[in-house]
C-alpha cells in the first residue's frame, strides 16, 4: 500500500498536549516534533546521518536563502533539495516571510509581495505568494508553508491588524498557487500561519480564515520575536485552541528546552529553531541540569561528560574537559561535538515528552523537568 500524502493521527492526549504521527511519503514524523534547522541546505556543523541518528524525523529548510544560493532552479536541475544534500525523509520549508520582517531595512512591501536587495551581492527581487510557492516546488518540500509577513509584537495594533489581513490574503494566493503546482501537490502538504501577534480577537480571525482556505497544518507565526516566554505562553494559552483539533500546530521559531515544554502544554505538536546548533558553535550545551557554558574555566578539569542522563554518543564518548579545550581553542569539532549533543538533547527532550503525554503523565514530567532544569549550578 503506497504511503498516504499527509496524514495526522493523534494516539494521545494529556490533557491540551496530544502525541501522535504525521505519514507523508518520504517518512513518518512522530509528534511533538522537533525540527533541526538546514537554513543553507545543511544543518550547521553536521552531517545529514549524524541528524537522523539523534532523532530527528523532519529538518527545516530556508526558502530565502536556498533562492539566492544556489538557487532553487539549481537546486532541482540536481535532483532537489533532498538529493542535494543527501537527506531522504520529510523536509519542510519556510516560505521567506519571516525574512520580510528581518530584512526591513532592504525591502519594498506592497500587496503584490516584497521586493528586497540580497543580503549578499545586493541585486533586486521580488518575492510573492506565487513565487514563494514555485521554490518550494522547485525545492521539492514535503511541507510546504505560506507566505506570509511576520510583524514584531510590539508594533502598533492597528499595523498588526493590516498585516495580518494582507498575511489571509497572500495564503488564499499560496493555496491556488500551490495547488496548481502538479505532481508536487499531490505529495505535498500546505500549511497555512496565523498571524496577529499577541492579540486574541486578531488571532482568532486569522484562525477562521485559515480554515475556510483549509490547509492541512497551521503554524503559529508572529511569536519568538522579542516579546519573551511571559507573553508568548500568554498567547499560547488560546492561539492553539483556535486551530483545527484534527490538524498539526507547530510554532514556528522556538525555541529553548523549556519553551518547548511550555508550547507542548498548550497543544503544540512541532517545532523548529537555530538555537541548539547556534549555543553549539558558541560553547553552550543544553542539558537535563539547565544549559552550561562549555568556555567557562570550571570545566577544564572535569573528566565527567556533559550529562550522565543524556544517551547521546557526545556523552557516552567526551569528557567536559575536552570539550572545554576544543572551544577554548577555537577547534572545529567543539562545535560539532556540541551541535551533535544539543540536536540530540532536544531529540530525548521530545521522546520523553511524547512517552509522558501517551503514559498520561505529562503535569508530573514539567513539573519535574522545569525543577531540575532551573535548579541551582
Amino acid at each position: 500500500m503506497a504511503a498516504p500524502r499527509f496524514a495526522f493521527t493523534v494516539a494521545a492526549r494529556d490533557g491540551a498536549a496530544r502525541t501522535g504521527t504525521i505519514a507523508m511519503q518520504r517518512g513518518t514524523i512522530r509528534t511533538p516534533a522537533f525540527m533541526p534547522v538546514g537554513t543553507a541546505a545543511t544543518v550547521k556543523a553536521m552531517k545529514p546521518e549524524t541528524v537522523r541518528a539523534t532523532g530527528a524525523d523532519i529538518i527545516l529548510g530556508n526558502t530565502y536563502h536556498l533562492m539566492l544560493r544556489p538557487g532553487a532552479e539549481r537546486v532541482a536541475r540536481l535532483g532537489g533539495l533532498h538529493r542535494f544534500m543527501n537527506w531522504d525523509r520529510p523536509i519542510l520549508t519556510d516560505s521567506g516571510g519571516y525574512q520580510v520582517m528581518s530584512l526591513s531595512e532592504l525591502r519594498k512591501l506592497t500587496e503584490e509581495g516584497v521586493e528586497f536587495a540580497s543580503h549578499i551581492d545586493g541585486s533586486r527581487h521580488l518575492l510573492t505568494p506565487e513565487r514563494s510557492m514555485e521554490i518550494q516546488r522547485l525545492l521539492g518540500s514535503d511541507v510546504v508553508m505560506a507566505f506570509d509577513e511576520c510583524p514584531r509584537a510590539d508594533r502598533p495594533l492597528a499595523e498588526i491588524e493590516t498585516s495580518m489581513e494582507m498575511s489571509m490574503r497572500w495564503a488564499r494566493r499560496s493555496r491556488d498557487a500551490f495547488d496548481a503546482g502538479g505532481e508536487h501537490a499531490s505529495r505535498a502538504a500546505l500549511f497555512g500561519i496565523q498571524q496577529g501577534a499577541l492579540d486574541e480577537s486578531l488571532r482568532r480571525r486569522s484562525a477562521e480564515a485559515l480554515t475556510e482556505i483549509g490547509f492541512d497544518g497551521y503554524a503559529i507565526g508572529g511569536l519568538a520575536v522579542g516579546e519573551g516566554q511571559e507573553a508568548m505562553f500568554a498567547t499560547l494559552d488560546f492561539a492553539p485552541a483556535m486551530l483545527p483539533d484534527s490538524a498539526p500546530r507547530y510554532l514556528m521559531g522556538v525555541g529553548k528546552p523549556d519553551d518547548l515544554v511550555g508550547a507542548v502544554e498548550r497543544g503544540v505538536d512541532m517545532f523548529d529553531c537555530v538555537l541548539p546548533t547556534r549555543s553549539g558553535r558558541n560553547g553552550q550545551a543544553f542539558t537535563w541540569s539547565g544549559p552550561l557554558n562549555l568556555r567557562n574555566a570550571r570545566h577544564a578539569d572535569d573528566g565527567d561528560p556533559l550529562d550522565t542522563r543524556c544517551a547521546c554518543g557526545v556523552c557516552a564518548t567526551y569528557s567536559r574537559a575536552y570539550l572545554h579545550h576544543l572551544i577554548k581553542a577555537g577547534e572545529i569539532l567543539g562545535a560539532m561535538l556540541l551541535s551533535e549533543h544539543n540536536i540530540g538533547f532536544y531529540q530525548q527532550l521530545m521522546q520523553v515528552m511524547r512517552d509522558a503525554i501517551a503514559d498520561r503523565r505529562f503535569a508530573i514530567f514539567a513539573a519535574s523537568f522545569r525543577r531540575d532544569y532551573f535548579a541551582a549550578p
